[in-house]
C-alpha cells in the first residue's frame, strides 16, 4: 500500500470539503480547553497540598471530557449539515461528565475554611469546563434547546462553588461571567456550523447550475431538431395520406404525391445530419452572450473580447466557433470550479484563433456523467472545416482550450 501524500490529498479536496475541514477542526481544538487548566492545576500542587486530590482528578477528567468533547463535537456538526449521527447521546454524556467533573474537582479542591482561596481555582476551572461542554451543545441543538441546556448546565456546576466556601457575591460574579464565556462560545460554534452550511448550500446550487445549463444545451438541441422536423414530418404524413386517396382512387397523381414525399425525407434527412454534426448556424455572437449570462448566474467572472472582425469572419466559421464557446462554457461549469473565464478571438494569418481559458480546475478531475465526449465532439466539428483543437499547458489549477479555423 502507496504512501498518501498530504499535499496532493489536500489538493484533491474540493472548495467545501477543505472549508469543512478547517472549521471542524477549528471546532476540534476549542475541546482541548481542560487540559490546560488540568495540567496548571497539577503543576501547582508543588507549591500548596490542597490541590493535591483535585488536581489528579482535574487531570482525569479534562482527559475524559477532552475526548468526549471531540465525539460530541463530530457528531452535532454532522447532525447540522443533516448527516446521520447519535449527537444527542454524546451531548448527554458530554455534559454529565462536564459537571461531575466540576463537582469532584471543586469539592477536592482547597476550601475556604482552611485559610485558602478557593476562588481562582474553582472559578477558572468551572468555566472552563463549562463553556467547552457547552460548544457541541450550541451546535447540535437548536438555541431555543441550547439555551436552556446551558441555563441547566450552569446552575447544576453552581452549588460546589458555594459548598467550599467562597463568597456568595464572588460566586455569582464568577458564574455571571462563565455565563457570558459560554454565551460567546455558543455563538461562535454555532456560527461556524451556519457558515459550513451556507458553503455546501452554494456548492449544491452551483452544481444545480452546472446541470441546468447542460439540461439548456440540451432543450437547444431538441428545439432545432424540432423545427427541422416538425413541418417535414408533418407535411409527409399529409402527401402521403393524400397519396393512399390518390392510388385507392386509381388517379395518376398519388405517384407525384410520393415523389415529393421522398424529396421531402431526403431533404431531412439532410438537414437531420446538419442537426447532429452542428452545421446549422450557432451565432458567435449569440453563443458569447449566452456563455457570459450563463457563467455569471454561476458566480464565475467572465472576460469576452472577440474584437472587431468577428462579424467578419465567414458564417461556416462564426457557427463552428460558436460552437466551440458553448461547449467549452459547459465544460467550465461541470468541471471545475472557476471563479474566472477568458474567451478571446484573434486572427493568426489565415486562420482564426478562439482561445478559452478559466481556473479552479481541480487536481483530481471533478467526476461527472457520461463518456466525456465534449472535446471529441469539438475536435469532429472543427475538422469538418480543417480546423483543430489543442489543449496546451496552463500551469496548475487551470485549463486552456485553442480551436483554430482556416479562414
Amino acid at each position: 500500500m502507496g504512501v498518501v501524500n498530504p499535499v496532493r490529498k489536500w489538493r484533491g479536496y474540493s472548495k467545501p470539503q477543505r472549508s469543512e475541514l478547517y472549521l471542524r477542526w477549528s471546532l476540534y481544538l476549542m475541546a482541548l480547553a481542560p487540559l490546560p487548566i488540568s495540567l496548571l492545576s497539577n503543576t501547582s500542587t508543588a507549591e500548596n497540598e490542597g490541590y493535591g486530590d483535585a488536581a489528579r482528578v482535574a487531570l482525569v477528567i479534562g482527559l475524559l471530557l477532552t475526548l468526549t468533547t471531540l465525539r460530541a463535537y463530530r457528531t452535532s456538526l454532522d447532525h447540522y449539515l443533516k448527516r446521520p449521527s447519535d449527537h444527542l447521546r454524546w451531548l448527554a454524556l458530554n455534559s454529565g461528565v462536564a459537571v461531575a467533573g466540576c463537582w469532584a474537582v471543586l469539592l477536592l479542591g482547597p476550601r475556604g475554611d482552611t485559610g485558602a482561596d478557593p476562588l481562582p481555582f474553582s472559578a477558572a476551572y468551572t468555566s472552563t469546563i463549562l463553556f467547552s461542554a457547552f460548544g457541541p451543545v450550541a451546535v447540535g441543538l437548536p438555541p431555543r434547546w441550547s439555551a436552556p441546556a446551558g441555563l441547566a448546565g450552569l446552575l447544576a456546576a453552581a452549588p460546589p462553588m458555594f459548598l467550599v466556601g467562597i463568597n456568595p457575591v464572588a460566586a455569582c460574579g464568577a458564574l455571571t461571567f462563565t455565563a457570558i464565556v459560554m454565551t460567546f462560545v455558543g455563538c461562535s460554534c454555532r456560527s461556524f456550523a451556519w457558515l459550513q452550511s451556507v458553503v455546501w448550500e452554494l456548492d449544491a446550487a452551483r452544481e444545480a447550475q452546472a446541470r441546468l445549463a447542460v439540461a439548456e444545451e440540451r432543450l437547444r438541441f431538441s428545439r432545432d431538431l424540432h423545427d427541422v422536423m416538425g413541418r417535414n414530418l408533418t407535411t409527409i404524413a399529409l402527401k402521403s395520406e393524400l397519396a393512399v386517396q390518390l392510388a385507392r382512387r386509381g388517379r395518376p397523381e398519388a405517384a407525384e404525391q410520393m415523389a415529393e414525399v421522398q424529396k421531402i425525407a431526403q431533404e431531412s434527412q439532410r438537414e437531420v445530419r446538419d442537426v447532429v454534426r452542428g452545421y446549422r448556424t450557432a451565432g458567435l455572437h449569440a453563443e458569447a452572450i449566452g456563455a457570459r449570462a450563463v457563467l455569471r448566474s454561476a458566480d464565475v467572472d467572465c472576460v469576452i473580447d472577440l474584437g472587431e472582425d468577428a462579424d467578419r469572419l465567414p458564417l461556416p466559421v462564426q457557427s463552428v466557433l460558436g460552437w466551440v464557446i458553448r461547449e467549452a462554457t459547459t465544460n467550465v461549469l461541470r468541471h471545475s470550479e472557476a471563479d474566472h473565464c477568458a474567451i478571446r478571438l484573434s486572427r493568426a494569418g489565415d486562420r482564426a484563433v478562439l482561445e478559452l481559458e478559466n481556473d479552479g480546475v481541480p487536481a483530481v478531475p471533478i467526476p461527472s456523467q457520461g463518456s466525456g465526449t465534449g472535446l471529441r465532439g469539438l475536435r469532429e466539428r472543427l475538422a469538418a472545416h480543417d480546423g483543430e483543437l489543442t489543449v496546451p499547458d496552463a500551469g496548475p489549477g487551470r485549463f486552456r482550450l485553442l480551436a483554430t479555423v482556416p479562414l
